[in-house]
């Protein structure tokens, strides 16, 4: 049995994911407002994965006009 991971796969993914969520963090850190709680935004960004830092810059961040 070969149990061996794929790195070269599973790098970029790593990669991305870090990056997003840093960015999302600051982002939230930085925003006077957010559509919810700013800890429970915390809570997806870091353990929604990719998809927890791409849901806050959808439909956390509020549009400022």
């Amino acid at each position: 049995m070969n149990t061996d991971i794929p790195w070269n796969l599973l790098a970029p993914l790593i990669f991305i994911q870090l990056i997003l969520s840093v960015v999302g963090l600051i982002s939230l850190y930085k925003a006077e407002s957010t559509r919810g709680p700013k800890w429970l935004w915390v809570i997806i960004i870091l353990c929604g994965s990719l998809l927890g830092s791409v849901a806050y810059f959808v439909v956390g961040r509020k549009d400022v006009s």
